[in-house]
């Protein structure tokens, strides 16, 4: 990161937060820290909800690697169910999404190549608090 990026350096829990209700997000670092190369965040998403339904990226490669619980993440046309410490890759034009189907809650670190990925969230947000996660039953 040798083009103008900086040092970021946070403790646990520490970024900027965004609340949509049963998901929320912290980014750690985006298009200001890393020049647009990539956005890191944690994406956190209570028992039993749906995430943000089937969307693919054209433009961007993610990677999820799972901190908390046990995550689904649909790549392609294929559910997937990861355990704490499994990593996901999701090459860009690939449909995928991802839920919280047991009683614990989810956490999921992502890594959106290239960024920024952050300067989206305003919208994110608005458009979670018309259409929030929906509970699994």
């Amino acid at each position: 990161m040798s083009d103008g990026s900086k040092v970021v350096i946070l403790g646990p829990g520490g970024g900027r937060r965004y609340d949509m209700g049963a998901i929320q997000a912290i980014f750690k670092a985006d298009g200001p820290e890393t020049q647009g190369g990539f956005a890191i965040s944690e994406w956190w998403l209570d028992a039993r909800h749906e995430g943000p339904g089937a969307h693919k990226h054209d433009d961007n490669d993610e990677i999820f690697y799972v901190l908390e619980g046990t995550a689904s993440i649909l790549a392609g046309d294929t559910w997937h169910h990861l355990a704490k410490g499994s990593c996901c890759v999701i090459p860009r034009g690939t449909m995928h999404d991802f839920r919280k189907e047991s009683t614990e809650r989810m956490g999921l670190l992502n890594v959106f190549i290239p960024g920024p990925f952050e300067e989206m969230m305003a919208s994110i947000v608005d458009w979670y608090r018309d259409n929030p996660a929906k509970r699994l039953d």
